[in-house]
């Protein structure tokens, strides 16, 4: 018989029997009575992480219901109460780190060590929202008039949709859900499809925490039901982050409702190696933002641009390293890099690439192929790396996957211009230690994140996270920019009976 998933991995390792899935609605934790779904390990398909059922069209409701009925007591509740169950849900997720960091690992693929790493992430990220109840919630302005003054506050919307990806299954939702809870909203919640567990292990902590019924639903689904729950009558404000066509099309939906929608979408992200740059800093920062988690982040390094002078050795030293990255079980200690999501990912991602190189001008430096070990049943690709003479498909279009496109530029200016060259927006990264650079590049990359000498992967839950161009639409998350989506201002003049005009 499946685990219940309120069970943890048992000490010492991780237990492998399935989970059961439950969903969260109005404060129930209940099985569904939809078609069952399996839960697989990338690493292992021959392996069941969890069963469940799906959610119908009811359970939405429902969800939605309770979220209503739920907010104006969630909103009127203390922000510094709110806070508290945020701080709690937060010591629950660290106390599991190790347990439900390794099934993170089980189920999405990335290595135990980024998984426990991105369990305790979500816990600060808590910590961080729990904290805003102490920050200012609003300013007071002077009025023209004597006698007055303007005040402006924060409200929050409402029933937040939240609609979120599989390759960071608790902390991207983490820093859509806690801000909005933070900020008083109430919240149905649709996970990917691919990484159901650990959505569960997040709304379990929630709810140890003390989280009054209804105030977060939890419903286990396939993109139809996302595409309903964004478009629920019910639903005031829609924050989402997964594929710029998917993307696009809540834009639109949500257009036509006149309803407030965060998206945070694609990335083709790009990595500047000038030829005043620190060699072996710039190769280890490239190969992280290029390979860890299997190259599935929105902000991994897909792209990189070398300055000539400095091309054949830094290409020479960036590709030993990628040739010599530990790829397997991402349960075993000293793996670096784990399968892809899926063998799907992996087979489009593995096509993508055979037809690059087989066009004139692609140069396969190194990968570009699966596994004929005990790693083929897995969805394990091996790291790539190719040169591209000029313009290709590669550079063009996000593979989310373990693959780097490389170009070569003359000097800073071409350099910019590739690493401009793209229809997304979100992060870029340079190497260099000269000023004039630098200042270069913030000026022409439009990008959201800008990193210098480190990697493009990468985000702190105290700054505001977002891309640009097709990479994102609406306010930034995280930090204080999290309040432009999730509150609304109210402007109030207060002025006492019987003052001077």
């Amino acid at each position: 018989m499946p685990q219940s998933a309120g069970a943890s991995a048992t000490t010492g390792g991780l237990s492998r029997s399935p989970r059961t899935l439950r969903h969260l609605v109005a404060g129930q934790w209940r099985s569904g009575d939809g078609d069952e779904f399996l839960d697989v390990s990338p690493a292992r398909p021959h392996e069941t992480v969890a069963v469940g059922r799906l959610a119908q069209d009811h359970d939405l409701d429902q969800a939605v219901t309770a979220a209503r009925d739920a907010f104006p007591r969630w909103a009127a509740t203390p922000p510094h109460a709110r806070g508290r169950v945020l701080d709690r849900a937060a010591d629950v997720l660290d106390a599991h780190a190790e347990d439900w960091g390794t099934e993170l690992s089980w189920e999405e693929g990335k290595t135990r060590a980024e998984g426990v790493g991105e369990v305790r992430r979500a816990a600060e990220i808590l910590r961080y929202y729990a904290s805003e109840a102490s920050r200012p919630v609003g300013e007071v302005f002077a009025s023209p008039r004597p006698g007055e003054q303007i005040h402006v506050t924060h409200r929050p919307v409402g029933v937040v949709a939240v609609v979120t990806p599989f390759n960071f299954p608790v902390a991207i939702p983490a820093w859509k859900i806690a801000p909005a809870l933070g900020y008083g909203n109430t919240v149905v919640w649709k996970p990917a499809g691919l990484v159901p567990l650990l959505a569960v292990r997040l709304a379990e902590a929630l709810v140890e925490a003390g989280l009054p019924e209804g105030v977060l639903s939890l419903l286990l689904g396939n993109g139809a039901l996302g595409g309903r729950l964004v478009g629920h009558p019910g639903v005031d404000a829609v924050t989402f982050t997964g594929s710029t066509s998917v993307g696009r099309s809540l834009i639109a939906a949500c257009g036509r409702l006149a309803r407030p929608v965060q998206t945070e979408m694609g990335g083709k992200n790009a990595a500047v190696v000038l030829a005043d740059a620190d060699l072996e800093l710039a190769a280890g920062e490239v190969l992280a933002g290029a390979f860890r988690s299997a190259g599935q982040k929105c902000t991994a390094t897909s792209r990189l641009v070398v300055q000539e002078p400095v091309a054949d050795k830094f290409l020479t030293l960036l590709t030993e390293r990628v040739s010599a990255l530990r790829v397997g079980d991402p349960l075993a200690e000293g793996t670096e890099m784990g399968p892809l999501v899926s063998p799907q990912a992996r087979d489009e991602i593995h096509q993508a690439v055979a037809d690059g190189v087989a066009r004139p001008g692609t140069d396969l430096l190194t990968g570009g192929r699966t596994y004929d070990d005990d790693r083929m049943a897995g969805a394990y690709l091996q790291p790539t790396v190719v040169e591209l003479a000029g313009e290709d498909p590669l550079w063009r279009e996000e593979l989310f996957g373990p693959v780097l496109s490389v170009r070569r530029a003359r000097d800073l200016d071409e350099a910019l211009a590739l690493a401009e060259d793209s229809e997304f927006g979100l992060s870029a990264a340079v190497f260099t230690d000269d000023l004039r650079a630098v200042t270069a590049a913030t000026e022409r990359l439009d990008v959201g994140v800008l990193h210098i000498n480190s990697e493009t992967a990468g985000a702190d839950p105290h700054v505001p996270f977002g891309g640009s161009k097709q990479s994102g639409y609406g306010p930034k998350e995280q930090g204080r920019a999290a309040r432009e989506f999730f509150t609304r201002t109210r402007t109030v003049y207060v002025r006492a009976s019987g003052a001077a005009r």
